[in-house]
C-alpha cells in the first residue's frame, strides 16, 4: 500500500524460495498482527489484521483528519486492512482484505475461502463471492460463478456442493 512503503522485504534466496510470503519485516519497522474483533495482539501464525508502524509510514491524509484517524492509531500504527499472519520464522502472509470481509451474523467470511471452494468443483471454471445486504444475518455470501464449456451444472447442483464444505451462500450461475 502506498502508505507504507518497503515495510517487508525479500533479500536472501531461502527468502526469495518462501511461496506465498511477503519477506520478512524491514529494519527500522515493525508489525504486529492484532485480532479485528478484540484489537487483541495475536501470536505467530494467527490470522488477523496487519497493523505497522516505522518510518516509512505515512503522516495522514492531507486535509482529511477523520480518514487518517480511522486507520492512524495514537502511538502510530498503520491499520492496513490486510487481513495476513506471520509464521514461526518472520514471513508475512497476505490472506484477504478485512474490508472485503462478508459479515455473516457473528462471523467473518473471506470470500476468497469460498470462491476457493467453488473453484476446487471440476465443472466450474470461475467464479466470485460479494456480500449481499441481508435483514436477519447483516449480509450474505452471494456467488457469481461461470460454468465450463458444455458444462450442464445447475444451481442445485453448486449449492448442493457447497453446503457441503461451507454454510449459507446465495448463487448466480452464468455460461
Amino acid at each position: 500500500m502506498t502508505e507504507a512503503g518497503g515495510i517487508f522485504r525479500t533479500v536472501t534466496p531461502e527468502e526469495c524460495m518462501r511461496y506465498g510470503s511477503c519477506g520478512r519485516l524491514s529494519g527500522g519497522s515493525e508489525a504486529r498482527i492484532v485480532d479485528p474483533n478484540t484489537l487483541q495482539r495475536l501470536p505467530p501464525c494467527h490470522k488477523g489484521e496487519l497493523w505497522v508502524r516505522g518510518a516509512t509510514i505515512m503522516k495522514g491524509y492531507i486535509g482529511n483528519e477523520e480518514a487518517t484517524n480511522s486507520v492512524l492509531d495514537s502511538e502510530g500504527w498503520l491499520k492496513t486492512g490486510d487481513l495476513c499472519y506471520i509464521d514461526n520464522e518472520g514471513h508475512l502472509f497476505v490472506v484477504d482484505r478485512l474490508k472485503e470481509l462478508i459479515k455473516y451474523k457473528a462471523y467473518q467470511v473471506a470470500p476468497a475461502d469460498l470462491e476457493d471452494i467453488l473453484l476446487s468443483h471440476p465443472e466450474i471454471a470461475n467464479a466470485a463471492v460479494v456480500p449481499y445486504p441481508d435483514e436477519e444475518a447483516g449480509q450474505i455470501p452471494m456467488a457469481f460463478v461461470v460454468r465450463k464449456p458444455q458444462s450442464s451444472l445447475s444451481e442445485a447442483q453448486v449449492m448442493d456442493f457447497i453446503a457441503k464444505q461451507a454454510f449459507f451462500l446465495t448463487l448466480t450461475l452464468a455460461n
